[in-house]
């Protein structure tokens, strides 16, 4: 017993100076305007301080847990009824689109696994669409993936899509006119009081988070409250949205742990893997603007509407961003999510059987 006081009573300092760090960071970010200032921000500064060697940093995982929940929470309140009216009768065209951007994204890591000497699971992780906090942590939980490559892809193409995709929407290319009234995402809680229901939804989003480790549910505590909270929402019981400093508390709880997770020295081939990462990052983004325009064709829908729909990030992300332009919020909603419980429930057992058949060529060579 003693000895367990001891490490964890070691630990303190660790942690402290982890904290202070990622505090300064997200500081720094948020008086610069750089864009998620208190994601990168930690994220950015406890990479760079964990990587000079003279301080040791940790960062406790349920600190991390935490953040998962809390945007697993917001994300949650994103899918009402009108999300799910939308996703059922755009379910064909959903799947389809989720289906050929993964099929895309699968034979453009093949070519990056035969072009460097990155894993298929680990190339294939590395280029699946997706939140960074959801996609990280899902390669964190699987085996046989190299988190340090995953996260560096990951990091870039969200940089790349912070500046590619408020340029891409401001240009030519895309038209204001005809966009669809944005329907209200959470409609009649921003009168609702924040306590004390808030203790309640939070009680419950722990407990749906806990159950989902308990079977397996893949980053149960992100997934969890996200299908938790959204069969709440969709019942009309409806929690109140979360403060702006909640959802940075929760970025700054995810972040920091995302830069030490980031070990650049690691990182093998670095000049040969940073060129991919950039070039995959604006090939993700091509793609996703190309299928897009088969949402135009199909529904008629305005071109920002269909882009951020398809747009490789998170649904919080892209939500904002279609809150802001008066785009379709719902449709939005719809498809990013659809995209996430896809990769969350497909993904995982399709790289089991990749995994699984990678060990059989590699016993079968080696006898």
């Amino acid at each position: 017993m003693k000895s367990i006081l001891d490490y964890k009573t070691n630990q303190l300092p660790q942690i402290s100076k982890a904290l202070l760090s990622a505090l300064i960071g997200g500081f720094f970010f948020s008086i610069f305007k750089l864009p998620i200032p208190w994601l990168l921000g930690p994220m950015t500064a406890v990479l760079i301080v964990s990587n000079l060697g003279i301080i040791r940093l940790h960062w406790p995982i349920y600190i991390r847990n935490t953040g998962l929940i809390i945007v697993g929470y917001s994300i949650g309140l994103t899918f009402t009824r009108d999300t799910l009216f939308t996703m059922i009768s755009k379910l064909p065209s959903m799947a389809l689109m989720t289906i050929l951007l993964i099929l895309l994204c699968t034979g453009m890591a093949f070519i990056i696994s035969r072009i460097t000497d990155i894993n298929f699971p680990t190339a294939l992780t590395s280029s699946i669409p997706g939140g960074l906090s959801q996609i990280i942590t899902f390669a964190e939980e699987t085996k046989g993936i190299d988190i340090t490559t995953v996260t560096f892809f990951q990091v870039i193409r969200v940089i790349m899509i912070i500046f590619f995709v408020p340029f891409l929407i401001y240009s030519p290319l895309f038209s204001k006119e005809g966009l669809e009234t944005a329907p209200e995402v959470i409609s009649g809680n921003v009168q609702q009081e924040f306590f004390p229901q808030i203790i309640l939804f939070a009680i419950f989003s722990v407990i749906v988070a806990l159950i989902g480790k308990k079977i397996k549910l893949p980053t149960a505590f992100l997934l969890g409250p996200i299908l938790g909270i959204a069969f709440l929402n969709v019942s009309g019981v409806q929690g109140p949205p979360l403060p702006s400093v909640v959802l940075d508390i929760s970025q700054f709880m995810i972040g920091g742990y995302i830069g030490l997770l980031l070990k650049p020295d690691k990182l093998k081939h670095k000049a040969k893997i940073i060129p991919v990462a950039l070039f995959s990052s604006l090939i993700l983004v091509c793609i996703s603007l190309g299928l897009s325009f088969l949402l135009v064709w199909q529904y008629h829908f305005s071109s920002i509407t269909s882009f951020l729909s398809l747009a490789p990030g998170g649904a919080d992300q892209m939500g904002v961003i279609g809150h802001e332009l008066e785009a379709d919020v719902s449709m939005i909603s719809g498809y990013q999510l659809f995209r996430i419980l896809f990769i969350f429930f497909v993904v995982p057992p399709l790289l089991k059987v990749i995994l699984g058949l990678s060990l059989k060529k590699k016993d079968f060579n080696g006898k």
